[in-house]
């Protein structure tokens, strides 16, 4: 039982990783990106890459990571002339475009099959073991990525991300860059997806293109939506939500006798009711974003 909390506790903390970053973008910045998973799956097929080319981990994350940014400023300059909608269509389509490329790259990437036997560079061949020192990785950068996202919240940079999802014309006004802005919140946020999937490609020791499904990205928004878009609590609340519908619905499954295919679709049908209430009772979510009135 003890591992298989771990196992939970790790694929959460990911998750939250992940969702404290889409929060950066949405939360503060109020930026649509319906890619966002895209720079969870480069950082995981940068360590499978690496693996399977026997590359030095000094080249391989600083690559993967460069990466990621590279793709996040793509992403920003696609907003250029595009309004708030039609820019998050485009962040989708070009998610799907680095998936269908890493699916066709077949030689490269092992297309649909992916690429299996990663191993991490601190593993000792003790599953129990592994599964504690991955715990406490997990854990570390967890809450790392939590203590910058509560900085960025109260820095002169997340107030400016504030001013520019609430008042764009005065942030221009203020004399702030509206593309620079969006292209360093994206860019912030892209090396914590890349980090968070590069623990999960060391994780799972396998990496496909499954990772880079749009299923995934709409999972974290409705973890950010439920807990609260714009509070870090509140976001971690809701990982720690939808994390527990997941693992409930296999219990639930045994008890009832229920197949795969209809507990796989049980679980996205109950984690879209609980964000269709939570969206009804309680629009910004358990723990709502409070932000400060001036007198």
């Amino acid at each position: 039982m003890s591992e298989f909390l771990l196992h939970i506790l790790c694929i959460a903390g990911i998750y939250a990783m992940v969702a404290l970053a889409l929060n950066l973008q949405a939360g503060y910045a109020g930026l649509l990106n319906f890619g966002h998973i895209a720079f969870v799956g480069i950082g995981a097929y940068a360590i499978g890459l690496g693996s399977q080319f026997s590359l030095p981990l000094y080249l391989v994350i600083p690559a993967g990571i460069a990466l990621a940014m590279l793709v996040a400023a793509a992403m920003a300059l696609l907003g250029r002339q595009l309004a708030a909608d039609y820019w998050g269509i485009a962040t989708l389509a070009l998610a799907e475009i680095v998936r269908i490329c890493i699916v066709n790259e077949d030689q490269l990437t092992g297309g649909s099959q992916g690429i299996g036997g990663i191993s991490a560079p601190w593993a000792t061949g003790s599953e129990q073991q592994d599964v504690l020192l991955f715990s406490a990785l997990i854990l570390l950068c967890l809450t790392l990525c939590t203590l910058i996202s509560l900085r960025f919240g109260t820095s002169r940079f997340g107030r400016a991300l504030r001013l520019m999802r609430e008042q764009p014309q005065l942030a221009m006004c203020m004399g702030y860059s509206l593309l620079w802005l969006k292209c360093r919140a994206l860019m912030c946020s892209a090396v914590m997806c890349a980090i968070a999937g590069m623990l999960l490609a060391w994780y799972t020791n396998y990496v496909s293109p499954d990772y880079l499904l749009s299923s995934e990205t709409f999972l974290i928004w409705s973890m950010v939506m439920i807990g609260g878009i714009g509070n870090v609590r509140g976001v971690l609340l809701g990982v720690l939500v939808v994390e527990g519908l997941y693992n409930f619905i296999p219990f639930a499954r045994d008890l009832l006798h229920m197949s795969s295919d209809l507990t796989g679709a049980l679980r996205l049908g109950l984690v879209g009711l609980v964000m269709l209430v939570g969206l009804l009772l309680r629009p910004g979510g358990l723990l709502p974003e409070k932000l400060r009135i001036l007198p």
